[in-house]
């Protein structure tokens, strides 16, 4: 790429990060609104482009063979600012830690799309019983032959859990360990119990499998779906680390698909992390 070409491009992205940062500084080139638009990270696929560096901040492309190409600087800019500077709970030392991490020379980490260990979370309502009710699915993207989709592998929906709620500390409700000699005669106890505790009879590793139980519902017309309310994603591709991606729509150059939450996770850690995503909404 020719050198003029290059110089322009490093001014360009200096300036989306004194832009996003807040500056009063702009580019009489560009107006307001259009340098607004230029530094809100609108598409989810957009910022892969900028973590990665292969985009400008007009939102050009950038090719292999283009010198700016996961350039190491310019993407230090971007990372920068990919980031919800109105959440102070991203340590500002741990945020650099990371950029530090994925953009350093000859041991930088990309992400890709394709490359699995990404999981939406997709906040819905539906009709249940006469009122709305809010369930939480969670999305992987499933490799194919002729391509990729979104694959629904989880869900939390709070009705039933309630239904399933079991008491491990329940000493009234159980199978005497002589039921066989009655010919298990006593089911019928069990499945007549005036409080519905028929799971409290199941064994203590049982855990209920609540997307069969939703795409039953959704099959038999008790579950419509109604709207969509909100969407991010839980990326675990970065080794060692986590990071949460939701979108912002607000005033300001700070818009659009910035990480929301950062931490840093072993493999352990990342297993639990996991768990807590898929259990803090049952």
């Amino acid at each position: 790429m020719h050198a003029k070409w290059n110089w322009l491009y490093l001014m360009a992205g200096a300036l989306f990060c004194i832009q996003a940062a807040g500056s009063a500084q702009t580019n009489p080139a560009i107006p307001d609104d259009e340098a607004v638009f230029y530094a809100a990270t609108k598409q989810v696929n957009q910022f892969f482009r900028r973590f990665n560096c292969e985009e400008s901040v007009e939102g050009e492309r950038y090719y292999e063979k283009d010198s700016l190409y996961h350039n190491p600087r310019i993407r230090s800019f971007f990372l920068n600012q990919l980031f919800d500077k109105g959440n102070s709970f991203i340590d500002e030392n741990l945020k650099q830690q990371f950029i530090q991490h994925v953009s350093a020379p000859g041991k930088a980490v990309f992400l890709d799309f394709h490359g699995g260990h990404w999981v939406a979370q997709v906040s819905t309502v539906f009709y249940w019983e006469g009122r709305e009710a809010s369930a939480i699915l969670f999305l992987n993207l499933q490799e194919e032959h002729t391509g990729s989709k979104w694959v629904i592998n989880h869900v939390c929906f709070r009705p039933f859990e309630e239904y399933f709620l079991k008491d491990p500390l329940d000493t009234i409700h159980f199978l005497h360990p002589l039921s066989h000699e009655l010919e298990f005669m006593n089911l019928y106890e069990v499945f007549h119990d005036e409080k519905g505790l028929v799971q409290n009879y199941t064994d203590r590793d049982y855990q209920p499998d609540y997307l069969t139980l939703f795409l039953f519902e959704v099959k038999t017309g008790a579950l419509r779906f109604k709207t969509v309310m909100d969407v991010k994603f839980h990326f675990f591709q970065v080794d060692n680390w986590y990071f949460e991606l939701s979108q912002f729509i607000r005033n300001g150059y700070n818009t659009g698909w910035l990480i929301s939450d950062l931490k840093k996770v072993n493999s352990k850690e990342k297993e639990l992390l996991l768990k807590d995503i898929y259990g803090r909404y049952e």
